[in-house]
């Protein structure tokens, strides 16, 4: 049985990896942005919004619209570079190792 407890404190160990790395996704920061850097917004590699910056040439009533478009897709930018951001530091603790479809960070 000397495998299992083998396995048992690799188990625990990337548990502990695992906790590290969420800690960690807190401090770390993407920013992501629209519209030629016009909108641009930062956000945690938990996906917490940070901040959110508005060019001053935007901020015009008949450009309300384009704002909150570029809004979105700033928002949008963002997140996927923090999933991507998420998903390097989960593959340093996995060695690469595939995971169970369906397996996420908390998103």
């Amino acid at each position: 049985m000397k495998n299992l407890a083998d396995i048992m404190k690799q188990v625990q160990s990337m548990q502990s990896r695992m906790a590290d790395m969420q800690a960690k996704l807190d401090t770390l920061s993407v920013t992501g942005q629209s519209g030629g850097g016009l909108v641009k917004v930062t956000m945690t590699g938990k996906g917490a919004v940070k901040g959110i910056d508005i060019d001053p040439s935007m901020l015009k009533p008949e450009e309300k619209d384009i704002v909150e478009d570029l809004l979105m897709a700033a928002l949008n930018d963002a997140k996927a570079k923090a999933e991507a951001l998420a998903a390097e530091e989960l593959k340093a603790i996995t060695g690469g190792l595939p995971l169970p479809p369906g397996f996420n960070l908390p998103f």
